[in-house]
């Protein structure tokens, strides 16, 4: 076993580490997934990563059957339940594979004939073909022949589907649906990029799922929200590690689960609840997308890329206006060189891309915005 001094020189490294970084010009990081997380997040799990627990073993090579760690489960799952006020008879389990298993495992699960799908965008769209494998798909509605630049309205979902699904914010297009729908079906949710940073009424929905490296902790660990007693009821033998059951049963324990980014995730929701819950989380997103948006409406050079009313909070997207095609690369240069990382937009949108999930700061975004006016003023 390590001694207590072999511990403090690696712990006195790592924070020179820390240090040194920070030391550098400020960056502000609008990367959309992997993405931002508070730095506390990051150096309190840095920390378990040189002794866990003050167990002399890093959290990176303890069993995940240590007596220290299901704690760390348990707790993760409290502050869930707590943070979104899951009524009784929902279970949480944190799953790999990211949010693109899900979309496999979701129609395995609860597809018995047909199922409802509203495309918003590339991941809903995806999560459309898998379930296609199963039964019949019905496409409610879809702005794909708009490449994605509204949420489609006034549509309506058959009486006669096992579920509807839908991608609540899109973070290619930068879409958002900011309420919980009131179908009369069950409902389902992608909420990858979204999860935690609004209010959500669970008793709405009977899945709700997301990837966590965009909003929730480091990648490598999806959380899925499940109503109990819609589980079992395909008509289809599961491979084990594809069905529900076999997680909730084991506490999300079945084979190793991903240990740090459950660890990550662990460190987010306290300072989630720290910081206010998912009510502040709202009221800053709020304030943050105002502030940018803004800014991109009032400057000659920019203009958002969707209708105003689906606008995300999450990922703010935006274009050079047609004039001023020619100032793309020179304006993205110009950002980087003053700390902007991560602003470029998709290859399906083009133009810039600001991600602003829970940890991003005010600071960063008047930093983007003062970018974006001294450019204005140069050009």
């Amino acid at each position: 076993m390590r001694s207590l001094k072999q511990h403090l020189r690696e712990y006195s490294q790592a924070q020179l580490y820390f240090n040194k970084i920070q030391s550098k010009m400020k960056k502000y990081n609008f990367n959309a997934g992997p993405s931002m997380l508070p730095r506390e997040v990051i150096e309190n799990t840095a920390k378990q990563c040189l002794d866990f627990n003050g167990s002399g073993l890093s959290l990176m090579e303890i069993s995940h059957r240590a007596k220290d760690f299901q704690p760390v489960v348990d707790e993760a799952v409290a502050l869930i339940k707590e943070l979104y006020q899951v009524p009784e008879g929902y279970s949480v389990i944190f799953l790999g594979g990211g949010a693109s298993l899900e979309f496999c495992m979701i129609p395995y699960n609860f597809l018995i004939k047909k199922a409802a799908y509203l495309n918003t965008g590339t991941w809903a769209k995806k999560a459309m073909k898998e379930a296609k494998l199963f039964g019949e798909v019905v496409e409610v509605a879809s702005s794909a022949d708009a490449n994605y630049t509204f949420i489609p309205k006034d549509w309506t979902c058959p009486d006669d589907v096992d579920y509807l699904h839908i991608t609540t914010n899109n973070t290619i297009y930068g879409t958002e649906i900011r309420k919980d729908l009131d179908v009369k079906v069950p409902l389902i949710a992608d909420m990858s990029s979204d999860i935690f940073s609004r209010p959500v009424d669970v008793s709405k929905y009977d899945c709700i799922y997301g990837g966590a490296q965009k909003n929730l902790a480091m990648a490598g660990v999806t959380v899925v929200i499940l109503k109990d007693e819609k589980l079992g009821r395909a008509p289809r033998q599961i491979p084990t590690m594809l069905d529900y059951r076999t997680h909730v049963e084991k506490g999300s324990m079945f084979n190793t689960p991903p240990v740090v980014p459950i660890y990550s995730a662990l460190e987010n929701l306290r300072w989630i609840k720290k910081n206010g819950g998912v009510e502040a989380m709202a009221k800053r997103a709020k304030e943050r997308a105002d502030m940018l948006y803004a800014e991109i409406d009032r400057n000659k050079l920019f203009r958002g890329t969707v209708a105003e009313e689906d606008r995300s909070y999450m990922n703010l997207c935006f274009v050079m206006n047609d004039e001023y095609k020619d100032l793309e690369k020179p304006f993205f240069d110009f950002a980087t060189e003053r700390g902007m990382v991560g602003i470029k937009g998709h290859r399906s949108v083009g133009g810039f891309r600001a991600s602003c999930y829970n940890a991003q700061t005010i600071e960063g975004v008047q930093a983007l915005i003062n970018a974006m006016q001294e450019f204005e003023k140069n050009n």
